[in-house]
């Protein structure tokens, strides 16, 4: 590996002759940089933005609030994965509603929820879906199962999000605008290809599907270089191991029985046409917010006040460029949900880059 490393970086200093900005869209691909000190070994003219590729940051303050009351609800338990414990809502967290006597229950998977509600059936057992396309097929799965098992006592409070919406809603903007995107590896193995193509035709940006191995990494800042400096545009896959120009038809189709899109409020960015997931009108029955009647939040503070979130997510600013960096905003006292999340960027800086 470390001689592919070494290959592939004296091809990108070959190729790269004038500056250009490649944004990693994917969360863990920012964390893989970080951690493996890719940035430092890339030429100078050739920048990485680290774009919004993190769902748990993403996820709207109406949502976390949503959580929060659910589970302050008696009889009724609250499941969700770690990373969401101490994502700021605008009355706390689920770390501290937890404290408060709620009932929160970290879960690995939304099957655990499943069997949680098949075994307690006095409880009303609501699973926090949070994610990308990448684990909207589990949480359509566990709504199927649980209705074919017949738990009434199980819903979902839906916060899936999409990326290709998200990368349009950037690409219309001023300001930031990237020169070329590293596609999200584990988003394109459940959707394939074909969103990316269009966007990257519509647009006229190179873009490159990668993983998270130095080698994929770099193969794939390659490859939207190498279209870059020809004056190309197209998609081109760095993953093919993992990843078919189809994606996963049975993924895929388990997500769309259960799900369509909807517009979004992404944190730190704004309302994004179609950039959601809601639950179907077939399965309504399972949806938490219509089953529990939760109360609509309004969209405005994303974050405490004078936190940069927003900026870190569109890639206007790194982390260590925000005042409050290391500070006064740090994973155990966090102002915004990119300093929590296992995928958040500015999670990433205060672990790898911090000195």
């Amino acid at each position: 590996m470390q001689e592919e490393v070494q290959r592939l970086l004296e091809e990108l200093r070959h190729a790269v002759t004038r500056p250009w900005a490649v944004m990693e869209v994917c969360g863990g691909q920012t964390h893989a940089i970080a951690s493996l000190g890719l940035e430092e070994l890339l030429p100078p003219a050739l920048r990485l933005i680290h774009g919004p590729g993190c769902p748990v940051c993403v996820t709207a303050v109406e949502l976390i609030d949503q959580a929060v009351e659910l589970s302050l609800r008696p009889g009724v338990a609250l499941c969700s994965y770690g990373d969401m414990m101490r994502v700021p809502g605008s009355g706390g967290d689920l770390f501290s509603a937890k404290a408060r006597g709620g009932d929160v229950r970290l879960m690995y998977s939304p099957l655990e929820a499943v069997a949680l509600a098949g075994s307690h059936p006095e409880l009303e057992v609501v699973f926090f879906a949070v994610g990308f396309e990448t684990t909207a097929p589990a949480t359509a799965l566990a709504m199927q199962q649980a209705r074919a098992l017949g738990y009434a006592n199980f819903s979902v409070l839906c916060a899936h999000v999409q990326v290709p919406p998200a990368l349009e809603w950037l690409m219309d903007q001023d300001e930031g605008r990237p020169d070329a995107f590293l596609a999200p590896g584990h988003v394109c193995a459940i959707t394939g290809e074909g969103d990316y193509g269009r966007l990257s035709t519509r647009y006229r940006v190179p873009m490159a599907v990668t993983g998270f191995e130095a080698p994929d990494l770099l193969r794939g800042i390659l490859m939207c270089v190498r279209q870059l400096e020809a004056g190309e545009y197209t998609v081109q896959n760095a993953y093919a191991r993992y990843v078919k120009p189809e994606g996963n038809k049975t993924a895929r189709e388990r997500m769309e029985e259960v799900f369509e899109p909807e517009d979004r409020h992404w944190r730190g960015l704004g309302l994004i046409p179609s950039g959601g997931m809601k639950v179907r009108r077939a399965w309504e029955d399972m949806d938490a917010a219509l089953r529990f009647r939760c109360r609509k939040g309004a969209h405005g503070a994303d974050e405490a006040s004078g936190c940069l979130a927003g900026q870190v997510l569109r890639g206007l600013i790194r982390p260590g460029e925000c005042p409050f960096f290391g500070t006064s905003c740090t994973p155990l006292a966090p102002l915004g949900a990119p300093m929590v999340s296992g995928e958040g960027a500015c999670a990433a800086y205060y672990r790898y880059k911090r000195s």
